[in-house]
């Protein structure tokens, strides 16, 4: 391992997990199957008496309506978060048992699977997408959206920020790649293709490549090309719930419908684009095809200009607000084919990339 990887993180076995109470076999059998669809673990408990440290730790516990009884009797307290389970939707105890428990809501099966899926993935890593995220994309081919989404990366890194690198271009040879791990273990966008439903966000870093704490959603090199625009917003929610910053890279065929969750999340998008007459024009034409999408775009103007083009003329022309001028780094392309990560080494890309994302609202809390 290279070494100015950031050090692993802490494992995931530490959080607390939700709690089944349970001694009914079908019973267990169908949660853990609701569990796997949601992919979280469970902590699994015959009798009441055995968990009462975990019943107050656990961010949701699932009791058996079979136990329900004993559980009172054990005395344990009422807590928010609870969910009497049950298959007979006829037994007219089971209300009354979720009421001696204090449960928020009873679950029956099998009319449960589908919101119970949704309970138990809000458990594990949040209801809402909290991480915030940018898009990055270029104004032609070439103007380097891609190295700067993973310099984006490495900068989030830099600040110990949980970071997801999601590269959204099928044709731009894989993020995995550019960063030097090409040959990481991990699924692919080609391998997640037939996801479906709710994934959570340490279900995914699970199966990610990972360069240090940084997990990345590469395209492979194989000839699919696309995936479905399901499985994008699937995989973009789970990586914002358990990310402080995802960084998209996204494609230039636009409109594409793989690019409208990421842009739908609200970030900014940075356009990259050449100091040149031709790049200016090309970009014109991608700002008007961005705008209806985003409030929020932004120009990063690449150097040199062979037409001495300023960065302020680029940005007047575009419309955008500037967010600054990339200049050339002489010894990058070498340092790519070696494998080193974009915006690691010191210089104007590290540079570029550390005050922009010190200049986002949520910087200093993250």
């Amino acid at each position: 391992m290279s070494p100015h990887l950031p050090p692993s993180e802490p494992p995931e076995a530490r959080t607390p997990r939700p709690l089944l109470i349970t001694a009914d076999p079908e019973l267990l059998e169908r949660v853990l199957r609701v569990a796997g669809t949601a992919g979280a673990e469970l902590e699994l408990a015959a009798d009441p008496g055995s968990v009462r440290r975990s019943w107050a730790r656990a961010p949701l516990v699932l009791v058996g309506s079979e136990c329900a009884a004993e559980v009172v009797r054990r005395g344990l307290p009422r807590r928010a978060g609870t969910i009497l389970v049950g298959a007979n939707a006829d037994d007219g105890e089971v209300w009354q048992q979720a009421l001696g428990i204090g449960a928020e809501q009873v679950a029956i099966f099998p009319d449960c699977e589908g919101w119970l899926v949704e309970r138990v993935a809000d458990a594990v890593d949040g209801s809402g997408g909290a991480g915030h995220t940018v898009c990055v994309i270029g104004g032609k081919g070439g103007a380097g959206a891609s190295t700067l989404a993973a310099a984006l990366a490495m900068a989030g890194l830099r600040r110990q920020w949980v970071t997801t690198l999601i590269d959204g271009d099928p044709l731009g040879g894989g993020l995995d790649l550019l960063v030097g791990e090409e040959q990481a273990e991990g699924l692919r966008w080609p391998d997640l293709a037939e996801v479906s439903g709710r994934v959570t966000s340490a279900a995914l870093r699970r199966v990610l490549p990972r360069y240090g704490t940084l997990s990345i959603l590469s395209w492979d090199r194989s000839g699919v090309l696309r995936v479905p625009p399901e499985v994008m917003r699937v995989s973009l929610a789970a990586g914002r719930r358990g990310s402080d910053l995802v960084v998209v890279d996204l494609p230039r065929q636009h409109p594409d419908l793989s690019s409208e969750p990421a842009l739908a999340a609200g970030g900014p998008v940075l356009l990259v684009v050449q100091a040149e007459v031709r790049a200016v024009a090309a970009a014109q034409r991608m700002v008007a095809a961005l705008q209806p999408h985003t409030a929020d775009l932004r120009v990063v103007v690449r150097g040199p200009s062979p037409a001495k083009i300023s960065p302020h003329l680029v940005a007047t022309s575009l419309g955008l607000p500037l967010v600054g001028w990339l200049r050339p780094e002489p010894h990058r392309a070498a340092d790519q084919e070696r494998g080193e990560p974009p915006g690691v080494a010191r210089g104007p890309l590290s540079r570029l990339c550390d005050r922009f994302l010190d200049s986002l609202p949520f910087a200093a809390a993250a």
